[in-house]
């Protein structure tokens, strides 16, 4: 069973990456997209959550770090 916090920064990574994405038609994205960003999200902005704003420029600040298809959502 899922813990409360866990879906929580779930979903306020998922709304992050969502806002970040300057493009409308993108903000779907595939699965494996959002995956990976949200994998990334947590790995080096977890302190973040739920502050969209920094997450989103904590992801910025950290783009040379992200997977390639977190990457390519931010370029």
């Amino acid at each position: 069973m899922f813990k409360m916090p866990t879906l929580i920064a779930a979903a306020s990574v998922t709304v992050t990456i969502l806002v970040a994405i300057p493009n409308q038609s993108q903000a779907a994205g595939t699965l494996e997209q959002r995956r990976a960003c949200r994998a990334d999200a947590m790995k080096f902005c977890r302190d973040y959550i739920p502050n969209v704003n920094r997450i989103t420029a904590c992801m910025k600040q950290n783009i040379s770090k992200l997977s390639p298809l977190c990457r390519a959502q931010f370029e």
